[in-house]
Order: C-alpha cells, then structure tokens, then sequence
C-alpha cells in the first residue's frame, strides 16, 4: 500500500450554479420582481457582513454560456452552515424564478508539504490565510472538477509518496508563474462530490485562464494523470450589475 500523505483542510465550499427562469421572471409582477430583487440583495449583504467579519466568504458571478446564469460560491466553517445558506437562498421569491443546474461540495485543500516541519500548520498565519480565504473580487472566475487517473502504470494512487510530491512541486512552480494575474483555490472533495478537486481560478483577464491550464496541461502532472469535467467561466456581479440583467 502506498504511502498516505494527508492534505491540510480548511473551510468548507459550496458552488451553487443556477439558470434563470425568464419566463417565470416575466411572468411576475413589478412589485412581485421588486420584492424578490430585495431578497436577493438582502443576501448579498449578509454574505458580505459574514466576510467582513472573516468567518467566510462568497464570490457572486455570472455564467457565459448554456450551463447557468450565475454562481455563488460560499467558504463556511461547517457544512451546516453552507446547507442554511441554501435553504435561506431556496426560500426567497428570487429561487423561485431560478433552476438549480449544478453544484460542488468540497473543502479548501493545501498540500501537506507547505507545513514546515516540526511545526503546527494551523500555527501558521500563510497557511490558515490559504485554507480559510477571502475570496477575490476580479473581473473573472474558472471552475471545474478533476480527478487523478487510476489507470495501469499512470495511477496516481500508487505512486511512492516522494514522487508525488515531487511531481506537485513541479507541477505549481507553472502555477507561481502566475503569480498577480491567476488566483487559484483547491477544492478536496473525495468523500464529498463525483470528483477528487474542484478547482476555482479567479483573474482580471480571462486570457489567464486559458493560459495557465493550457500551460499547466504540458506538465506531466497534468499530461499523465489529470481528468478534468466541464468548465465553469464568468464575470463578476454586484448589486448594480444583477440589477441591470434582471430590468425587463
């Protein structure tokens, strides 16, 4: 049996992508659509008060393309917590006009090789900063889930410890590259979703984005063992933007 190395784990992920209904938006009344953008703004800010006070944190974006309208993505400390979060969400007139499309339930995930050793890594302010972060408000947000193969000599499950962690090491010096254009967070989410990761790039030109995971898919890491499912991409939404894709 290979050597388990078990990752540092952070707060808890919920990406809850949603399609609008627009005919049921239609359908609504102006007080009726006044009353569920209300709701929805309410929400907002709560999100926002829960961050100010760095107990989470929420990213709000739209989505391009078929697969959703937008996204909310929640860092809690519990898993209760992100299940009030969408119940609270469910039980506004705003859901009401939206279709859930898709979601991911992970958990903010550092490689065990970033604790120093002989050292508490929960001790260490860089590394909590990691695993319980403020997520970053820039123009443009990636999502999408992988896996490690399991397949013949290109198991990733039966490499000795050493290897992989040297095949990561490489594998995120692509990624420090980037450093100032590309934000990345880790999702682990085996136990807790149909992929292994789910993992979130946040940037102010799209561009990156391709860029790095076009780069990062020459790496060996990536060329041998990596499985990727649908990709997510969007811009980011406030108040005044939701409220200009919502006016009829």
């Amino acid at each position: 049996m290979s050597e388990i190395v078990h990752p540092l784990d952070g707060w808890y992920s919920l990406h809850d992508f949603r399609a609008i209904d627009w005919n049921a938006w239609k359908s609504l009344t102006a007080q009726e659509r006044a009353r569920a953008e209300d709701e929805l703004y309410t929400l907002l800010g709560k999100y926002q008060s829960t961050e100010d006070q760095k107990q989470g944190s929420t990213a709000f974006y739209s989505i391009v393309g078929q697969k959703a309208d937008f996204v909310f993505m929640h860092l809690r400390e519990t898993l209760e917590e992100l299940n009030e979060l969408e119940t609270e969400f469910n039980k506004t007139m705003f859901a009401q006009v939206t279709i859930p499309t898709y979601s991911y339930v992970s958990v903010v995930e550092l490689g065990a090789y970033m604790a120093k050793p002989g050292t508490d890594p929960m001790q260490d302010p860089d590394v909590v900063a990691r695993l319980k972060p403020i997520l970053p408000k820039a123009g443009h947000i990636c999502f999408y889930p992988m896996n490690k193969k399991r397949e013949g000599n290109d198991n990733w499950y039966m490499l000795p410890a050493e290897d992989r962690r040297n095949f990561m090491r490489g594998h995120g010096m692509i990624g420090r590259n980037y450093a100032g254009k590309v934000k990345q967070i880790i999702g682990g989410s085996i136990g807790l979703d149909d992929w292994e990761w789910g993992v979130t790039l946040f940037a102010d030109d799209a561009l990156q984005f391709k860029r790095i995971v076009h780069e990062m898919r020459f790496d060996e890491t990536s060329a041998r063992f990596g499985e990727f499912g649908d990709f997510y991409v969007g811009n980011l939404l406030n108040q005044e933007k939701m409220a200009s894709m919502l006016k009829l």
